[in-house]
């Protein structure tokens, strides 16, 4: 078999859909965002970034980078080992007792990464316990349904936040079965909310424990930050909550909040944790640093929504085909998977505005679209601008208005 001649005809497959995938080179600026440079053959251009995840602006807040410092200075560059090895430091040990505070449970645990967190997580849970079945909703985030198939325990899938349906696949199953409710609080591709009072209501009912995802909550919902379902009310009926600490808290990392029993039997099982090396001590400190920030201003949350609102009405002003949302996700639609890669790049190019398009897999065929995420920092003349760049590629392509 000619290799180097195969895996160039699947990547030349990708460019003809229109769906390959292209980095771009960015220098972000401390104090500063959304402003960055983007390099193209080495040479600078002033962007805006509309598509971060870093919500709030957290990572250039300079508590958070008071605290990666000083935890540099005071413990080095790296962990040293997993957690079970040399790895756990104090900011380890600190960092778990904030996520555990935050959302008021008894127990969390870190992990490098969200997707790390579900994977390692689902897997475990649903290994551990004896003839497990796990409902997912079927628009899942990629880790939820690869800890979930990693876990090989039998799954049926619900359609999107169809409440009977999802009573109908548990009422269909012995009241003793082990069974697990896997669902997110913000969905991050529709912007759309999940039902975790009714779906907590259903677990309580048909002996079922609920696992939610809340890494586009955390942060930017409820009194505290703590999320969606503490906006709702219901963070405790909640069983398992998962997030991450890339987004709203402008770090890197991701977590799950529990029972010291769940995080024990995950951090003794799970070998996504096992043999991971531990997150390095400095990011741990800046997470835990950017947590305790975040809970003490809800005045970020407050411009954040406020931010998301405002740009939503000007692209309803402009009749562009911004994506009914109620949440601060902002999608606009393209519809095809070429001409959105092509409006992204005039976007880049010609305007200076950094924004990725979202194709399939991610979304499916026919839906591809612009994901905005706008935040504390975009000011009213960016989004100006924005609207402005955006409503010019809308012609110059003849996209369809709203």
């Amino acid at each position: 078999m000619d290799y180097t001649a195969f895996f160039h005809d699947r990547i030349a497959a990708l460019k003809a859909e229109g769906r390959y995938r292209v980095f771009a080179e960015l220098a972000r600026h401390a104090g500063h965002f959304p402003a960055a440079t983007r390099f193209v053959d080495g040479a600078p251009q002033p962007v805006t970034v509309w598509c971060s995840n870093d919500y709030l602006g957290m990572g250039q807040h300079p508590e958070v980078l008071a605290a990666m410092h000083a935890a540099v200075d005071e413990c080095g560059a790296g962990a040293g080992g997993t957690r079970n090895i040399s790895g756990t430091s104090r900011h380890h040990v600190a960092l778990e007792r904030e996520l555990a505070s935050l959302h008021e449970k008894e127990a969390a645990l870190v992990f490098t990464s969200g997707y790390t967190a579900n994977l390692t997580a689902l897997s475990t849970l649903g290994a551990l316990l004896p003839d497990c079945l796990i409902l997912s909703d079927e628009l899942n985030h990629n880790s939820m349904i690869e800890g979930i198939r990693h876990s090989r325990a039998d799954k049926v899938v619900f359609r999107h936040n169809d409440l009977d349906h999802l009573e109908s696949l548990l009422a269909a199953q012995p009241r003793e079965r082990p069974k697990l409710i896997a669902f997110e609080s913000v969905y991050s591709m529709d912007g759309d909310f999940g039902p975790i009072a009714e779906i907590c209501d259903l677990a309580e009912r048909y002996n079922a424990l609920t696992y939610l995802d809340e890494v586009h909550g955390v942060g930017l919902y409820g009194a505290t930050g703590a999320g969606v379902a503490q906006r709702d009310g219901v963070m405790h009926r909640v069983d398992i909550i998962q997030g991450t600490l890339a987004k709203a808290f402008g770090v890197v990392g991701g977590y799950v909040a529990a029972t010291p029993e769940i995080c024990d039997a995950i951090r003794s099982y799970g070998q996504g944790f096992i043999f991971s090396s531990a997150l390095p001590p400095a990011i741990a400190a800046a997470a835990q640093a950017s947590i305790a920030v975040v809970r003490r201003t809800p005045a970020l949350r407050e411009k954040h929504q406020e931010r998301a609102a405002t740009l939503k009405h000007l692209l309803h002003e402009w009749r562009l085909p911004v994506m009914r949302s109620p949440s601060h996700i902002v999608p606009v639609l393209v519809g095809d998977a070429a001409r959105c890669k092509l409006a992204t790049d005039i976007l880049l190019d010609d305007f200076g505005i950094y924004i990725q398009p979202i194709n399939y897999p991610t979304v499916p065929r026919g839906t591809e679209r612009l994901r905005l995420t706008p935040g504390p920092h975009h000011d009213d003349l960016q989004m100006r601008r924005l609207v402005e760049a955006l409503a010019a590629v809308w012609r110059r392509l003849e996209l369809a208005a709203a």
